[in-house]
């Protein structure tokens, strides 16, 4: 079975004879894009609206509880890094231009 080559020129030339060609029949683009534009605004919003509405949220069987020991860490770090930057207002840095 023969591979057809695929012409460069040909599609060179198309490239180039398309903007002046959209050009000429600016409305009929413009029709066109608006059309496009219309048909994937439908759809962006068919899924993000008219599904999200249709779909029910999962009910879990385990209700959230308060995790104490995390929140104790993270309480103690935020602690930690807050002294830093307390004990860096008292440091005297030399003077880089001296």
């Amino acid at each position: 079975m023969k591979i057809p080559k695929i012409k460069t020129k040909k599609i060179k030339g198309f490239f180039k004879k398309l903007p002046q060609v959209l050009a000429e029949r600016a409305f009929l683009t413009f029709l066109f894009l608006f059309l496009i534009v219309l048909i994937i605004g439908g759809i962006v919003f068919y899924k993000y609206n008219v599904l999200a509405k249709k779909a029910e949220p999962q009910i879990l069987e385990k209700p959230l509880q308060f995790q104490e020991k995390t929140y104790q860490s993270v309480l103690r770090v935020w602690q930690e890094k807050e002294k830093r930057f307390q004990e860096a207002d008292f440091k005297e840095y030399p003077n880089p231009f001296r």
